[in-house]
């Protein structure tokens, strides 16, 4: 259980702080977010803070301890979000060294939500 709950640490903490931290810029609608979310991406300015705020509670909820079933929520929206952004950018035709970077953060998500599981059954063990 010790392992377990070190690796989930590990994943959750990177990943929800990667969501905290680019969320930053997006609820504050930063011109550099409205740069490449309006002018780049094509979507509207209203969408910026919508996503900035989900992409926040999403990565508090992932890092509080407890509520399984809001857990499971954010766990499916932080991937929508990923695989959202990472679509969105090859829509628009960025060279893949625009999005590759993005890549990994769905093998940390994943370490996140596996360990989460393992927890999880563990402690229902117990």
């Amino acid at each position: 259980m010790k392992k377990i709950n070190i690796f989930y640490w590990i994943f959750t903490g990177l990943y929800g702080a990667f969501m905290l931290v680019s969320s930053i810029p997006d609820i504050v609608s930063s011109p550099d977010a409205i740069v490449i979310i309006t002018t780049h991406l094509g979507y509207p300015t209203y969408f910026i803070p919508f996503i900035g705020v989900a992409k926040f509670l999403g990565g508090i909820v992932i890092l509080v301890p407890g509520f399984p079933r809001l857990k499971e929520w954010a766990y499916a929206g932080l991937f929508f979000d990923l695989t959202g952004a990472v679509y969105s950018s090859i829509a628009v035709g960025d060279k893949i060294s625009q999005w590759w970077p993005m890549l990994p953060f769905f093998g940390v998500l994943a370490g996140s939500y596996i360990f989460y599981c393992k927890k999880r059954k563990a402690m229902l063990l117990r």
